[in-house]
């Protein structure tokens, strides 16, 4: 599957609220971008933790979705993140999703979010359930 044609044919509406952009996409990594806006902090003016979740969910969710048996589905059913670094507002943070596991019922990733000048912003992994 042509993970970006897919991507952009099929919007995940919560992502767009984030701005989220698929940079590039294959079956083992996605790379994401997002832009982290004033409404995405917390104080003092920095990335809120849930913002920085919700981006490496929707890059492990596609990642799965690249993966997926034709028919099936997927959703998240564990995700742990290790918050590392702070990411400023105005900043654009970058994640990038590798497996960790592929299977036939879960399927686990870990993005490593980063600035794009590349300091480590945090450490997620997650559990894709196959549906």
């Amino acid at each position: 599957m042509d993970l970006l044609s897919h991507y952009k044919e099929n919007p995940l509406p919560f992502a767009n609220l984030l701005g989220v952009k698929v940079v590039s996409a294959a079956a083992d990594y996605v790379v994401g971008e997002m832009t982290v806006r004033e409404d995405l902090c917390t104080t003092p003016a920095v990335a809120h933790g849930g913002a920085i979740m919700a981006f490496a969910d929707t890059l492990g969710a596609l990642a799965t979705i690249a993966n997926l048996p034709e028919g099936h589905t997927t959703t998240t059913i564990e995700s742990k993140t290790n918050f590392v670094g702070a990411a400023p507002a105005g900043s654009r943070i970058v994640g990038e999703t590798t497996p960790v596991h592929r299977g036939r019922r879960t399927m686990v990733w870990q993005t490593r979010i980063t600035t794009a000048e590349g300091k480590l912003v945090a450490v997620v992994t997650q559990t894709q359930l196959v549906l």
